[in-house]
């Protein structure tokens, strides 16, 4: 009853007070029949409060959310089915679910009066324009009375969540070029039909395992060297993303790490069905292999969480991509780069890499005045010309274009590149060659 009275609501609080208000009056002016009006204004609130405490109503609740994991800017249905396990009859309840604001407002659905052992089901729908993972729920049962005097809140603790994947947009099929690495440490050559005196070598690396030493090749170049493990070629890619917070401009979903991270999502799920052995890895240490037969939820599922770091440095981005790095195919996603910078890249082209640079001139994502935007646009030229001299793809990426249209540009072969450098410096050099 305590629980009850603290849950009166404003109308019943009113009458509470407009009986205590006729009852003084009643003793002042002696009135008896004013005395009876306060003693009815005061025994609605009290019986409502009552009937509302003395509700042990039994139920259960289960949530389901169609689907549970939505893309950017499209919607999910929630769907709540409630079932009253007492044997007695509910009255109407209204449900409420909680909800971050990102989802919008919380739900507020009426539902009528449910009979012993009976189900009813609702269902709601949400939208969210900004990735994430949000909870859902808890769900919150407002029993009242009828006359609206008296209110309590029940709760059921369970909560599910709702994870906003980035956009992902279907990409042309395009023949990528140097995509084969080898599973061990060279590419599918033989080395059994030339004798151990032609056996493919490499430096040492701690961890290897001695007996891979070669001992003719270490007496010959004077360091040692082991052999390398011969398998089978295979489609290998990893798909890098930049996350430092200071390379990317604008704000919400129409920033350019959002753009940059619905890209990652688009080229991993286009590489996963390609067949490709993929890997995700990103600026905040991230490395998943997303090869697995669950790997598609996984690399969403990781690329809907990932933020922009505030410390963030490329040659660690580098670092964490080479720690085991196979060769193969590597694209990047990468935010404003200095010269320095795209020079620090070369460090990925190791073992027969071949490497695919999406590079964002995010000065094309705010307003700057005229005098920026040249300085922006030499920026982004010498930038690219960095990237190309250190043997990557460069493509820079402006404002209002799309990761489709830019794709095909990706299979372009070595002599296409070669000709853009040699356009890049030509511009660099003032026109002089």
């Amino acid at each position: 009853m305590r629980e009850a009275m603290r849950g009166l609501t404003t109308r019943g609080r009113s009458f509470l007070a407009a009986a205590a208000a006729a009852g003084l009056s009643a003793i002042i002016l002696g009135e008896r029949d004013l005395l009876r009006v306060a003693v009815l204004l005061a025994a609605l609130p009290l019986l409502a409060a009552a009937y509302v405490g003395r509700s042990r109503y039994k139920l259960a609740c289960t949530r389901s959310l169609e689907p549970g994991r939505a893309p950017v800017g499209s919607t999910a249905r929630v769907v709540l089915r409630l079932q009253n396990l007492s044997r007695l009859p509910t009255g109407t309840l209204m449900l409420e679910d909680r909800l971050p604001y990102a989802l919008g407002s919380r739900p507020r659905v009426v539902l009528e009066r449910l009979a012993p052992h009976q189900a009813s089901s609702v269902g709601y729908t949400v939208r969210a324009d900004v990735r994430g993972r949000y909870p859902v729920g808890p769900l919150v049962i407002r029993l009242t009375d009828p006359f609206g005097l008296c209110e309590l809140n029940r709760s059921f603790p369970s909560v599910d969540r709702l994870t906003v994947i980035p956009q992902v947009v279907e990409l042309p099929m395009v023949r990528l070029t140097g995509e084969f690495a080898g599973a061990g440490d060279s590419r599918a050559r033989s080395v059994a039909v030339h004798g151990e005196d032609d056996a493919a070598t490499r430096e040492y690396r701690r961890g290897d395992d001695l007996r891979r030493v070669h001992w003719r090749s270490t007496a010959r170049t004077g360091d040692l060297m082991v052999r390398r493990e011969e398998q089978p070629w295979e489609s290998r890619a990893t798909v890098v993303l930049d996350t430092r917070q200071y390379a990317h401009q604008g704000e919400g979903p129409a920033a350019s790490f959002e753009w940059a991270v619905s890209a990652a999502a688009s080229v991993a799920m286009h590489l996963r069905r390609a067949g490709y052995k993929l890997r995700l890895v990103t600026g905040t240490g991230v490395d998943i292999d997303g090869s697995e037969i669950a790997g598609d939820g996984l690399i969403l599922d990781t690329l809907a969480d990932v933020k922009p770091a505030q410390n963030g440095d490329i040659s660690v981005l580098v670092e964490h991509v080479r720690r085991r790095s196979d060769g193969g195919l590597i694209i990047g996603l990468f935010g404003a780069l200095t010269v320095p910078e795209a020079e620090a890249l070369s460090g990925l082209r190791g073992n027969g890499a071949t490497c695919i640079g999406f590079a964002l001139d995010t000065s094309t994502w705010i307003d700057v005045t005229e005098a920026d935007r040249v300085a922006a646009d030499q920026a982004r030229e010498a930038t690219t010309l960095s990237l190309i001299r250190s043997g990557w793809r460069a493509l820079p990426v402006v404002h209002g274009e799309t990761l489709p249209a830019l794709w095909p540009a990706a299979g372009r072969g070595s002599q296409g590149f070669a000709w853009r450098a040699a356009m890049a410096e030509t511009v660099a050099g003032g026109g002089r060659r």
